[in-house]
């Protein structure tokens, strides 16, 4: 995974400030002191922009395993709003066109473990890489999700 080096910066500048904040008060320079709350609220918005990009990460990944591993067409419910934009030419927009074209692919399919190979975030689209076995032959597939919604978001398109 590759380091977050804006995150290292602003932690080690925030470190550093908190380290010389008494020497800078009895100076009376109150401008390092207002760059302290500047840098806290930077640093704040950094780790909820993380764990937002994390939950959306855990998302896909869990609605993968339900739907495409476990077979659980109903999971779509769950994971997915009902006007779905569909990327795949072969199957219309909408969770209930989604939700029928997997009835017929996942008919008589033994479910399994997905293997994630790859899953990563960026802003509003998680992006999925992941390998499959049918018989003899090894698929590689990628999967890249934008999510809509605050609080309680879905996956609204592929």
């Amino acid at each position: 995974m590759k380091p977050n080096y804006k995150f290292s910066s602003l932690v080690l500048a925030l470190g550093l400030i908190i380290l010389l904040n008494p020497f800078i008060s009895v100076f009376g320079n109150n401008s390092l002191s207002s760059r302290l709350d500047s840098l806290s609220g930077e640093l704040a918005a950094l780790k909820a922009e993380k764990q937002r990009l994390e939950a959306n990460k855990k998302l896909v990944a869990d609605m993968y395993q339900e739907l495409f591993g476990d077979k659980n067409v109903e999971a779509a419910d769950k994971y997915i709003v009902e006007n779905y934009i569909q990327h795949n030419p072969s199957v219309t927009d909408g969770r209930k066109a989604l939700k029928d074209a997997l009835k017929t692919w996942f008919k008589d399919a033994p479910k399994n473990k997905i293997d994630i190979q790859h899953l990563g975030a960026d802003g509003d689209f998680v992006y999925i890489h992941t390998r499959s076995k049918m018989g003899d032959k090894v698929f590689s597939v990628i999967d890249i999700f934008t999510f809509r919604g605050t609080g309680d978001p879905k996956i609204f398109r592929s």
